[in-house]
């Protein structure tokens, strides 16, 4: 038990910093932004357990050689985007909206991927039945819905402060690429 509740704490700490430049990009505490995004993350960080587990037997060589690549980019583009648009002025503003479904889609997707790690690694662990995943991948999914909530609110609060001190578009772009970097580097063993 401690150890599915550990590694949905690990999963779920994307969810956390990309809710608080959510909301610290809106400004404000936008309450069904913050359940939205929140469901998603929840959602998308327990459903890639389970594809990657139930793509284990068929692809798990070259999924794993290319997931942390395909979050990379993923990440890497959205916080460039981000980035460039911080520069921009107030009027040519095009950048993250938290409000968007698609938005909320793409974040979830992007910061879930390297969770397919975590199915291949259960199904070669002995979590051999759906039945036995039912427990890990329901804290997964809870944790990091709590933690997507608790960082949305953090920004909110926090939100105004950071503001008045830099462009939040700029502050998100530099998170999501350094979660990015963060999930390359680990899968190509270069952090411990």
């Amino acid at each position: 038990m401690i150890e599915n509740l550990l590694i949905a704490l690990a999963l779920a700490m994307d969810c956390f910093a990309v809710s608080v430049v959510c909301a610290v990009i809106l400004r404000r505490k936008a309450t069904g932004v913050m359940l939205r995004l929140a469901f998603l993350f929840g959602f998308f960080q327990a459903l890639m357990p389970l594809i990657g587990w139930l793509l284990t037997s068929r692809f798990s060589e070259q999924l794993q050689a290319v997931d942390h690549w395909i979050a990379f980019a993923m990440l890497a583009f959205i916080g460039g985007k981000m980035i460039v648009d911080s520069f921009k002025e107030e009027d040519q503003h095009a950048s993250l909206n938290p409000e968007s479904w698609k938005t909320g889609l793409l974040l979830a997707v992007a910061t879930s991927i390297d969770a397919l790690a975590v199915g291949i690694s259960y199904a070669c662990t002995g979590y051999d039945t759906l039945g036995s995943l039912v427990v890990p991948l329901v804290t997964i999914g809870v944790v990091s819905f709590l933690m997507s909530i608790l960082g949305y609110l953090l920004g909110a609060r926090f939100g105004e402060a950071v503001n008045r001190r830099m462009r939040p578009e700029l502050l998100g772009g530099i998170i999501l690429i350094c979660i990015g970097l963060r999930i390359l580097a680990e899968h190509l063993g270069l952090l411990g």
